[in-house]
Parts: structure tokens; C-alpha cells; sequence
């Protein structure tokens, strides 16, 4: 990601046009030609507003607002201006690393409470658990923050220390904890594994800084602990982030000098066209790549370009739709200005750019799944279309189309009106959830990983609902619901109690997608023998059903 100094034009001109303004109009350059005359008048009407409105406006918040309306009009979701504490964040997603105790945090009930510490760092260490309460930080009383007045004392130098005291069930009184704060590295590649024998699993969650180590390292585990046949490189929920990455993690599966990614801008430095350098991590072995309807940006590069090279069969449901790089400008003060400056095409010249009012609708239409999220199946009628380099159909425009659409286990008509009508209560509904996952946990201290949630573990988890809550709750939508919310107990228990591993163990049976691409793997013996049990060795996406109700 290029970083580009900050010349400070607006205020060099501001000056400048006081002297030379009179000039310029009298060599009759007209008004709305003169940038220097446009810049008096911006600074005039601030100074009125800021002087004569009726109500007391700070000068500083109308120059916020003004570059927030500047902005806006781009009408790019993707531009943004970032303070200091926003770019801070944005960093942390993109590097993956910061000095902290390494907890996972949410605000319920009315505290910060962790949701799960980060194996090996200072909070796990510590023994703080999944459930505590924050009611003290630093010395000051916690109860009613939000998430970023927590993170803010809890992050700081490496060696530094961070007193805390916690609220925890079953538990009379705070435990006090003194925290030793050290570098914390957030992983692009939580765990690999083989799910049957030969074929392996890799989930990528975010494209940051590490990720193409991480996704090398993963392969040479993998490979140590047995041959290995077949590969699920897992992109579904994966934001993206960075451009170099997304590059650098398919290199690792193309052969050298296969074009991954170009880059078209205004600007001749940004427009590019980046290949492969390394050669294929993994010659002859097929692979199959998920992606759904959140990958974005850098994760759409790696699915474009297997896609398009015709190197991994990608299933699931069409992609995100961000064909757009970003770059960051550094501004005075700390502030960052993140704007498009190119758009990427794949390497058979697709752009798979989709309009923001589309985005926004593919997110608050469609059919509830198991796990919450909206699915919507595709529309191809109307896309461009190009060829692989097999000569398989490819579509452009609307995200990454998959070679099989699998759509995710959805929830019956009666079970979506049903979970519907908990959303008015959801913040509620999670927090008892959560809290009740906790509790089940020690209650039953010798739970194993094959635990079932009865009907009346159920009805217990309802009658533990808030009295309040509860009567704003019906107990016949509760249970027609039950599919539902047993799954993200169950998913939670598993997650408290043994960590992401099992977690996702406890997932897989509810994996249409992830089961297809097993199925289709455990058939080939190449990637091109991949594609014709897939039946796409040509034509037109197949779709597959999804046992949805």
C-alpha cells in the first residue's frame, strides 16, 4: 500500500489568493474558473457562519463538515477521511499487530465483557475468561463504557502494565488482574487441518501484512503431517485488505509469470499489471476456493485469479463485488485520507466492480440462513461475459460468479418469520445466549465436544432470559426457532469451552458449501479432472441445491 506525502495545497492557497486574487479577476478568468477565488469564498462563509449563526458553531467542526460533504459527493463508500483513532483501527486490520493484553471484547448488559481471550497472550495467560465483566480499568469504574473507551486504556507500549478488576459468574466479588501488556498478532490463518485424509482445509479471514506467510506456513504443516492431495482454501467472510497480499497469496498457486491482477488508474503509477514470480506452491493438486457474498476486494483478486486461470474451481455464492484499490494519504494532524485512485481487473479482463446500491441490496434482501446471514441466489441475465483461460464461461460485474453455486443451509419459511421476530430483541436474545453458553460451561465440567443441546436445555436458556425481555419474547417464536438458536449455542459453547478448532468442527455438518467442495475433491485427482466432475470443464455455473427449506 503506497503512502503518499501531503503537499498541504488548501492552505497554500488560501494564502496565496489574498494577494493574487484581484489579479487574476481583472485578467477576467471567471469565477467558477478560479480556484483561488473559489477558496476566498469557502473561507469567507465559514468566518460568517462561524461569527453571525444564530447558534455557536465551533470553526474546527465546519471544516469536519465540510470535508465530510466533500467526500460524500464522490458517492464512493470506499473514500473516506480518517482520524487519527480511525486510522489506528484500519492499521491494526491491515498489520495485524498492536501492544495489548489480547482479549477479544463486546459491550452487554451494560459492561465491557470479553468474548474470548486470544490464545498465548497475557490475558489467557492470566486466566481471564470468556463471560468476565469489566467493572474496573485503571482504576476507574468501567460499568456503562463502550468498546473503544476500554480498548483505549487496554492497548498501549509493549512491557507496559494495565490493572484491571473483572465481574465473573459465580463469583462474589471482582477479580483484580494486572496485565503486562505485549505485542499481540491478530492471525490471517487461524488453524489448518485435514478434514479427511489427503485433503486439507485452510480458512483465509482477512488479507493483511502476514497473510501469504501464514497461508505458505499453513501448506508446510499440512504437508509434514502427511501428503497432501486436495485443498480448501476457504475466502467466505473475508473483507479483504490489502493489494500486495491478495497478490502475493496467489502467487503461491499460479504458475511464475501468470498475470494475477491489473490495476487501472489516472495516474500512470497506478496502473499496472502485476503476475506471478514464485511458481505454484502445489503443481497438479485441486483446489477448490469459497467464497460468498462477503469476500470483498483483496480475497476477490485471489478467487479471480485462480478463477480465471483456471487453477481452482470456486463454489459457493458470488462475491462481495469491491473492484476498486485505495490508496492513503497522509494529512496534517495525524489525519489519513483514504481515497480510490484505480480499479483492478482479473487476469481475463473481468471487472467485478458492483454499484453500492446493489451491495446495500444484496445485504437487506434475501433468505435467512442458519447462521443469520442473507443469501440471494444469482443474477447472470444482463452480465458480460468472457472466457477462462480453459475457455470456461466467466461473468464480470456482481462479485466473483462461482463455477457451482451452492447457497448455504437456509431456515423454512415458519423458522424466518419466527427468528424475525426476535430481532426486535436480538442485542437482548445474544446477550442471554452468551451468558447462558457460559454457565452451561460450568455446569457441566466434564463436557465433552460431541455435546447435544436438548429441548430442554432450550427451555432453560429461555426461562434465564431477563423477565422484562422475556415478555417481549414469545415463547411459541422461541421455539419454532430452535434450529436456529441451538446452532449459535451450540456454536458458542464449543467456542468458550475448546476454542475455534472444535468450533468449526461443531460447524461442518451445517456446511452445504464447504461439503460440496469435499465431495468434488475426494473424486479428482487433478484440477483438470476437478472441473469435469464438477461438471465445469466448459459452459455455463452450475447450481447446486442446497437442501434449504
Amino acid at each position: 500500500m503506497r503512502f503518499t506525502r501531503s503537499t498541504f495545497v488548501p492552505a497554500a492557497v488560501l494564502v496565496t489568493a489574498v494577494f493574487t486574487g484581484g489579479w487574476f479577476l481583472q485578467q477576467g478568468v471567471a469565477h467558477g474558473q478560479n480556484v483561488y477565488f473559489q477558496a476566498r469564498l469557502f473561507q469567507e462563509v465559514v468566518d460568517r457562519i462561524s461569527s453571525d449563526y444564530v447558534e455557536e458553531l465551533a470553526k474546527d467542526s465546519l471544516y469536519q463538515s465540510a470535508v465530510t460533504g466533500l467526500i460524500r459527493d464522490l458517492n464512493d463508500p470506499n473514500s473516506s477521511f480518517m482520524e487519527v483513532a480511525d486510522y489506528e483501527n484500519l492499521r491494526i486490520r491491515t498489520q495485524g499487530d498492536y501492544g495489548g493484553v489480547g482479549l477479544e471484547i463486546t459491550e452487554r448488559n451494560g459492561y465491557v465483557t470479553v468474548v474470548a481471550p486470544i490464545p498465548g497472550t497475557p490475558g489467557a495467560r492470566a486466566g481471564i475468561r470468556p463471560g468476565d465483566q469489566f467493572v474496573e480499568i485503571e482504576g476507574r469504574a468501567a460499568q456503562g463504557w463502550d468498546d473503544d473507551q476500554a480498548v483505549e486504556l487496554l492497548r498501549g507500549e509493549s512491557g507496559t502494565e494495565v490493572s484491571v478488576k473483572v465481574k465473573r459468574l459465580g463469583v462474589d466479588h471482582p477479580i483484580p488482574f494486572t496485565l503486562k501488556r505485549e505485542r499481540i498478532h491478530l492471525k490471517s490463518v487461524p488453524f489448518a487441518l485435514y478434514l479427511v485424509p489427503g485433503i486439507a482445509y485452510v480458512p483465509l479471514q482477512v488479507v493483511r501484512e502476514t497473510s501469504s506467510e501464514e497461508v505458505r506456513a499453513a501448506l508446510d504443516s499440512l504437508e509434514d503431517a502427511g501428503p497432501l492431495r486436495g485443498l480448501v482454501l476457504d475466502l467466505r467472510g473475508n473483507p479483504g485488505g490489502l493489494l500486495e497480499q491478495g497478490i502475493a497469496v496467489s502467487d503461491l498457486f499460479l504458475a511464475e509469470g501468470a498475470v494475477i491482477v491489473e490495476t487501472r488508474g489516472r495516474a500512470s503509477d497506478q496502473t499496472e499489471a502485476f503476475s506471478a514470480s514464485s511458481g505454484d506452491r502445489l503443481p497438479g493438486v485441486p483446489m477448490v476456493v469459497l467464497v460468498d457474498e462477503y469476500s470483498a476486494s483483496a480475497s476477490e483478486i485471489i478467487s479471480g485469479a485462480l478463477q480465471d486461470h483456471d487453477r481452482a474451481l470456486v463454489a459457493g455464492m458470488p462475491s462481495y463485488g469491491k473492484g476498486s484499490v485505495q490508496t492513503l494519504f497522509r494529512l496534517s494532524g495525524g489525519n489519513v485520507l483514504r481515497l480510490t485512485t484505480a480499479r483492478w481487473f482479473t487476469p481475463a479482463g473481468r471487472s467485478i466492480d458492483k454499484p453500492h446500491d446493489d451491495q446495500i441490496a444484496a445485504r437487506e434482501t434475501g433468505t435467512l440462513t442458519l447462521n443469520g446471514a442473507l443469501t440471494t441466489p444469482p443474477v447472470l441475465e444482463g452480465r458480460p461475459t468472457l472466457q477462462s483461460k480453459g475457455g470456461r464461461t466467466l461473468y464480470g460485474g456482481g462479485g466473483i460468479t462461482p463455477d457451482v453455486v451452492v447457497l448455504a443451509d437456509t431456515l423454512t419459511t415458519e423458522e424466518q418469520t419466527a427468528v424475525r421476530s426476535l430481532y426486535r430483541k436480538a442485542g437482548a436474545l445474544e446477550v442471554s445466549i452468551f451468558n447462558f453458553a457460559v454457565s452451561f460451561i460450568q455446569a457441566h465440567p466434564s463436557l465433552q465436544p460431541d455435546f447435544q443441546i436438548t429441548d430442554l436445555d432450550l427451555s432453560r436458556l429461555y426461562d434465564s432470559i431477563d423477565d422484562n425481555i422475556r415478555s417481549e419474547i414469545d415463547n411459541i417464536n422461541f421455539m419454532k426457532a430452535s434450529r436456529y438458536i441451538r446452532y449459535d449455542l451450540e456454536r458458542k459453547i464449543a467456542l468458550q469451552k475448546w476454542g475455534q478448532v472444535t468450533e468449526f468442527r461443531r460447524r461442518v455438518p451445517y456446511d452445504l458449501q464447504l461439503k460440496s467442495a469435499l465431495d468434488v475433491l475426494g473424486r479428482s485427482d487433478s484440477p483438470e479432472s476437478l472441473f469435469r466432475v464438477a461438471g465445469r470443464a466448459s459452459g455455463e455455473p452450475s447450481v447446486e441445491s442446497s437442501g434449504a427449506h
